[in-house]
């Protein structure tokens, strides 16, 4: 069930009223309604992989409830590592079983043998690297002794399952969401209006700018062979408005419905495009990511403690994880080590927590040194991008090529200007609303009542305006 469908519009105030005029006085029935309209949203793509999620949500409660009662180390880690095992060994083989067979059978070839595989007809279950990841984060930091292991199994249930983040994040820790399903929840109509403005927000941000986007970046990806460089790199621009758009549009819907049944789900995007260096876009871009690989994967890796040669190791990994997570294909493992090759200086000369604030804080406009930095980061970030979008690496190579050819000076061949005024505006509004949990939070909490409706009211026009017969699904949903 896709946010931006009739079904979920349907289904969403169908759940909300059920939830707080039906069973709002029993705090159990609220999290059984959430653990059934969870595998509703879910079950509706294939109900076929509710069994996948059930079965690793019972697995972990067990396991969880097993390290409470386990004081002998070498018992604790056979139980962690049975967690580990099952949740990862389903993640790969549904997500790179194929992959891994079609590089092996290319490994031979390579060296003239001829292997005729036997690859599966295998389908990704919507989801399954976030919310196998959030059902990690459970049973380690039970281990650590970090986290008191639930005995209510329809709260652990309703923390795995929980539908408004469950399929693109933001991944959520146990010991930040779990909690909320324990206490009793009251409907605050300034909390719920809070979340309607920033569902608003992520509408307008998938539908008017990542789906815009999209339609020019396919246009011009799928053929680029017959583009100029200019019309290539306006093709990266879009891919790279079109991903941030989609991605922490969806975070703003999930954390906005999120709210408006009483809970408060983790910032996930913090104006990224707006960062000084590549360390600073790590910390705001998907941050529920980058904060799990940093906690459960740098951390325990030796972190920034050891040497110059640790340091470096650690950087790689985590970078390259972080790609590989992202998808089956070595487009994504360049993605993840380019990263990392941005990341290595900034990290060797202890400057990789330089730039903690805000840009231009409590400014209107950055200094020309933060200009230059952010354009430079961001140029970064856009080639970085390509390897993303592209189908392997050939064409990366070829798209990346036609961009510094002599034709990057000719006019581009698509022009969209009615996008590009958008994206300008969308960015206007961004930086206005940089300092806040997202860009029109607090923005016009002063203006005149008359001023915020219009504002409102434009927003909807344009996403009715620019909404397309066919539902576009979230960039995320295949990873």
């Amino acid at each position: 069930m896709f946010f931006n469908s009739i079904d979920f519009a349907v289904f969403l105030p169908i759940v909300f009223i059920l939830y707080w005029f039906v069973v709002h006085k029993n705090l159990k029935l609220q999290n059984t309604l959430l653990v059934f309209s969870s595998y509703v949203f879910y079950g509706w793509w294939d109900w076929r992989f509710l069994s996948l999620i059930v079965f690793s949500s019972v697995l972990d409660y067990v396991i969880g409830l097993q390290l409470k009662k386990e004081a002998r180390p070498t018992k604790r880690k056979l139980y962690l590592w049975t967690s580990i095992f099952v949740n990862l060994g389903f993640l790969v083989f549904f997500k790179y079983f194929n992959f891994f067979v079609d590089n092996f059978v290319e490994a031979f070839s390579f060296f003239g043998r001829k292997i005729k595989p036997n690859t599966l007809d295998i389908i990704l279950p919507v989801g399954i690297s976030f919310y196998t990841f959030q059902t990690l984060s459970y049973t380690i930091d039970v281990y650590k002794r970090k986290l008191e292991p639930t005995q209510d199994i329809i709260s652990f249930l309703a923390f795995v399952s929980f539908f408004p983040q469950l399929v693109a994040g933001p991944i959520e820790r146990a010991t930040n969401l779990l909690p909320q399903f324990y206490k009793k929840r009251e409907f605050h109509y300034s909390k719920a209006a809070d979340g309607c403005r920033q569902i608003l927000w992520g509408f307008l941000k998938k539908v008017v700018i990542a789906d815009n986007c999209a339609e020019f970046a396919n246009q011009i990806f799928n053929n680029s062979v017959s583009h100029t460089g200019s019309t290539l790199l306006i093709g990266a621009l879009f891919f790279t408005f079109q991903i941030y758009g989609d991605f922490s549009g969806y975070s703003d819907i999930a954390i906005g419905t999120s709210r408006l049944f009483g809970f408060d789900l983790k910032q996930n995007f913090a104006f990224p495009y707006f960062s000084r260096d590549i360390a600073e876009f790590w910390r705001r871009w998907h941050i529920s990511l980058s904060t799990w690989f940093r906690d459960y994967l740098y951390i325990p890796l030796g972190g920034s403690r050891g040497g110059i040669r640790m340091k470096v190791r650690n950087t790689f990994i985590i970078f390259l994880v972080s790609g590989f997570w992202h998808g089956a294909n070595w487009t994504f493992v360049v993605w993840g080590f380019l990263n990392a090759l941005y990341f290595l200086p900034l990290l060797l000369a202890k400057k990789n927590r330089s730039n903690l604030n805000v840009v231009a804080l409590n400014k209107t406009f950055p200094s020309v040194i933060e200009l230059f930095k952010m354009w430079l980061t961001f140029g970064l970030t856009v080639i970085a991008w390509i390897f993303f979008r592209s189908e392997n690496l050939s064409h990366a190579w070829s798209y990346l090529n036609g961009i510094f050819s002599q034709s990057l000076f000719s006019l581009p061949t698509v022009r969209p200007t009615y996008l590009l005024i958008l994206i300008f505006f969308f960015i206007i509004i961004e930086w206005i609303g940089r300092h806040q949990y997202y860009a029109i939070e607090v923005v016009l909490i002063r203006k005149p009542r008359a001023v915020k409706w219009f504002f409102y009211m434009l927003i909807i026009v344009l996403v009715f305006i620019f909404s397309s017969e066919t539902q576009k699904e979230f960039i995320y949903f295949q990873f």
